[in-house]
Parts: C-alpha cells; structure tokens; sequence
C-alpha cells in the first residue's frame, strides 16, 4: 500500500491542529444508535425519526472521516488513519486502499476521464441516458452504488493499478470485509436480532448515504473546469450551524482549495481559499456562504450529470506528471498542464 510523504511543515501542521473535537458528533451519534436498537424512550415515530436523523448524520460525518483517513492525515502518525480508515472501509463496504488509489487519482485527474471517483459522470464514453439512469439511482442507493463504483479499483479489467503490493492489499481488505460481515450477519441471525439491526444500523446507514451522495453532488456535478479551484463548489459557510457542519466534517466543504492541496491540514483551508480570493479578485470562485446555495446551483446538473467533458469541456491536455499514484503538494504546479489551469493560477 502506498504512504502519504509529508514535509516537515506538513507534518508540523498536521500534529499542532485539533482533532478530537472533530468527533463531537460520536457521542451523540452512539447514543442514537443504542436508543434505536432498544426503542428508547419508546417505539413513538417521532422519537424514531429522531433518532434515526442523528445516527445517519455521524455515520455521514464519520465517512468524512474516512475520506482525512486516504489522505493520511487525521494527525502526525500516519498508522492511526490506515486502521481507523480500514475500520471505517469495513463497515461500509469500501476498501480502504481501493478509496485511497481512486481518490488520489480524483486529486490527480478530477474531471478527467482519468478521475475514477466521479465515474460515470467524468467518462466520456457513457451516455447522457446512462448518467442520469445512474446518477438518479445514486442518490436513494448510494449503500449500493458507492461500494461498486470504488470496487472497480480492484476488479475492473481495465483498473489504473498496476502495482502488485497494492492489489494485494484490495483483496485482502475485502476478504477481511466478507469475513467480518459474515460474523456480523451470523450474529444477527442466530439471535434473531434483524429488527434492531434493521432499525439502528441499516436504516441509518442508508441515510447517511443520501447525504453523502448530495455531497458528492454538491461538490462536483455539473462542474466543467480541470482547475481545482474552479471545478469543484467551494461552501465557507456564514452562520453557525454550517460552520459547525463543516468542523465536524473535517473541513471537506472547502473543497476547492483542499483539491489543489491535497496535503494542506484541514485547518488551514479557509486561510487558504481567502488567500487565493484576495490575490485574484478578478476571478469568480464557485464559492457559496451556505450549502443550500451550493445545492441551488447544482439541481440543474441533475438533468445533465457530468463534469469535464461531459459538460463542454475539452478534451484535457497531456499531464506534467503521468501516471499520478500518490497524493502532491500542489497539484496545479505538479500535475496539471498549463492549459488547464486558470491563468492566475499558474506559477
């Protein structure tokens, strides 16, 4: 499996900046969970509904988590993201180093045909017909489609890994996944638990997948341009709430900037973004002040869902860098060409 290299700034940033917080939700999301299983306070709809929202949304916010976790920097220690991060995969039936390749991949190429995470929406062999059958199925079973689409990692024909070591480790992921889930199941039914778990896992994790298709929606369907700033929708939010949403989710809404650097410690990414607005501000970012904006600006790509080239984009230039297998500092100044990168933003 491949590591994350980080400079000793990166890692200085990575082991000062505060991360604990960020799990604020875990308590409450427990709590949710167990009064579900047992019906607690009662089996009242409205006390279920409730609960069922709050136990979906940590589930959301703990797959934010599992996206810090490929990048490999939850904190100074690269070892705690691999196995919280091959934790979080296993419940959710993602390999960690299938989601890690796909995702650096999606840093490398996003919009691309090359970017394998946002497939089928960034490959231009596929259909508008196709898109929209899928993209329509996405959103209410992403607890389907969300484990295939990163599978593809490991046994499409056609996969961009070739490195051995990594193939290894997919398919011992998800052995260990079937082997886990099978224990699970058998539980399940030996004591004829299917209700609770029904209620308090599956119900909630479906929710949680809705959520986080919107997300991925949010940031990328729809948008035409290889330039990590503006081709993908940035939320900084204005109130509180969604300053605290954001907190809680690793700062993965100012994505824009975390794009470009891939590397940069979630903290820094606001500063980050500011810096790029007063420097040019000629430029009109995709930058929203509430989600809701963001999710405004995104419904009409629902009925043309693609991004890059599937969009009106044309066709990319070849990369300064091919063949992209690991996470850069600056991906506009190491990988992009010139040509699809904003003039203000070549350096």
């Amino acid at each position: 499996m491949s590591v994350t290299h980080f400079t000793a700034k990166e890692i200085c940033d990575l082991e000062v900046k505060s991360t604990t917080p960020r799990f604020l939700h875990s308590p409450f999301g427990t709590a949710a969970i167990l009064a579900l299983a047992f019906q607690w306070p009662s089996s009242a709809w409205y006390f279920q509904v409730g609960w069922t929202l709050i136990a979906a949304y940590s589930m959301f916010c703990w797959s934010s988590c599992f996206h810090e976790t490929s990048h490999q920097g939850i904190c100074g220690k690269r070892w705690v993201s691999i196995w919280l991060g091959r934790a979080l995969g296993t419940m959710s039936f993602v390999s960690y180093t299938a989601y890690r390749e796909s995702h650096i991949r999606h840093h490398a190429y996003l919009n691309k045909p090359g970017d394998w995470e946002l497939w089928p929406y960034s490959d231009p062999n596929t259909s508008l017909t196709f898109r929209r059958i899928f993209c329509w199925l996405e959103l209410p079973f992403g607890f389907f489609t969300s484990p295939f689409v990163y599978s593809r990692m490991c046994f499409s024909k056609n996969t961009p890994v070739k490195n051995p070591d990594v193939m290894k480790a997919m398919r011992i992921e998800y052995a260990v996944m079937a082997i886990v889930w099978a224990l699970i199941l058998g539980t399940v039914a030996w004591f004829s638990l299917w209700k609770p778990f029904i209620v308090a896992w599956v119900i909630p994790h479906w929710v949680a997948s809705v959520i986080q298709t919107f997300r991925k929606f949010t940031e990328h369907l729809g948008m035409q341009s290889y330039d990590p700033l503006l081709g993908t929708r940035t939320v900084i939010g204005s109130s509180f709430i969604t300053r605290l949403c954001t907190y809680i989710n690793f700062d993965i809404f100012v994505h824009g900037p975390h794009h470009r650097h891939p590397k940069i410690a979630h903290n820094k990414l606001v500063e980050k973004m500011d810096t790029y607005q007063e420097n040019n501000p000629e430029t009109q970012y995709p930058v929203f002040t509430t989600y809701m904006s963001a999710i405004r600006h995104t419904i009409p790509a629902l009925w043309n869902p693609g991004v890059g080239m599937n969009v009106g984009a044309p066709a990319p230039k070849k990369e300064k860098w091919l063949g992209a297998d690991n996470f850069v500092t600056d991906v506009a100044r190491e990988i992009l060409a010139d040509r699809d990168i904003a003039k203000p933003h070549r350096q």
